[in-house]
């Protein structure tokens, strides 16, 4: 009985540890409103940012690709929605970039 009870704690610190280790959305992604259409681990409008992370692992010219994406918007890779353009005239590169790297560390 004692084993069975000291598994149950022991599976039940591994959950608690996996939910503190989990990425959480950055305030970048709240403060731009990505969360509209992005979530990190499931698909809402748009892909996960964990697919994402996924399809460009490995692919140098990711992190650029995905800038550009993020700023002048496109469609027809993840479906038919459209990915608006967030910042064409270049004034929030900054937190694009940001928010690009936090995506591409998702990669598993």
């Amino acid at each position: 009985m004692k084993s069975i009870i000291a598994s149950m704690f022991a599976a039940a610190g591994l959950m608690v540890a996996g939910g503190a280790v989990a990425a959480e959305m950055p305030a970048l992604a709240k403060k731009h409103n990505c969360t509209a259409c992005h979530a990190i681990d499931k698909k809402v409008v748009g892909p996960s940012w964990e697919d994402v992370a996924k399809k460009y692992k490995g692919d140098a010219k990711a992190e650029a690709n995905l800038l550009t994406k993020v700023s002048k918007g496109g469609s027809g890779v993840w479906g038919t929605m459209p990915m608006p353009a967030n910042d064409a005239a270049g004034t929030k590169q900054d937190d694009m970039k940001e928010l690009v790297k936090f995506i591409m560390s998702l990669a598993k």
